[in-house]
């Protein structure tokens, strides 16, 4: 009798002789990406989106199709309206204290090094994602001050501060945080002080990014 490209013959063993050349595996072919989106929401740390299409859809057990949509981390400081956003809705990205000393090298040697300051807040929370994380991360715990630095590039003008810092705001307003590289690590902290001269322990220090 005829003979039909139906891969469930192979499950139940009843297929046609000469089914693997009538009806050869066409696996799925995709598009490529699509450019990035925007930031899906300003003021707060997000996500951004690019995304591809099906051509071909798999036949007779081919390759299925991978995602057709990709996110990534995204922080965009200005609203919709073109006014930038006010400090306490964005959460001060933060990572490791020792990635400044590379950062500082780099400036200097392209002339753009420029005085940076500290901020010592205290920690008031913190997420359980950060108990299961990067070692520098065992840094944060609730209670104690920590000191983080602002250093270029993530100097910005005109007011020459980072983003994040607290500036401007209530002196007991709470503010949040996030740890660089995982989205579960992140918290809230009071503003205590802005030093012009560093001098954080090694074990509580951070950076601005």
């Amino acid at each position: 009798g005829a003979c039909y490209c139906d891969q469930a013959c192979a499950r139940t063993l009843d297929c046609c002789h000469d089914y693997a050349r009538a009806c050869p595996a066409i696996p799925c072919v995709v598009s490529q990406w699509s450019a990035w989106s925007g930031c899906a929401e300003p003021c707060k740390t997000t996500y951004r989106v690019r995304t591809r299409h099906i051509i071909q859809e798999p036949r007779n057990g081919g390759e299925a199709c991978p995602a057709l949509e990709e996110r990534a981390g995204c922080v965009e400081y200005w609203t919709r309206q073109g006014t930038e956003c006010q400090q306490s809705l964005i959460p001060a990205l933060i990572t490791t204290g020792g990635f400044g000393k590379a950062r500082k090298k780099r400036a200097a040697a392209d002339g753009s090094e420029r005085a940076g300051y500290c901020v010592e807040f205290q920690l008031v929370s913190l997420a359980p994602g950060c108990r299961h994380s990067q070692p520098w991360m065992s840094g944060l715990r609730e209670g104690p001050r920590v000191c983080v630095e602002c250093q270029p590039p993530a100097l910005h003008p005109p007011g020459q501060h980072c983003r994040g810092d607290g500036a401007g705001r209530p002196r007991n307003q709470l503010l949040h945080w996030q740890a660089l590289g995982n989205h579960r690590c992140k918290g809230t902290w009071r503003r205590i002080r802005r030093l012009d001269t560093c001098s954080c322990p090694s074990v509580h220090s951070f950076l601005f990014i």
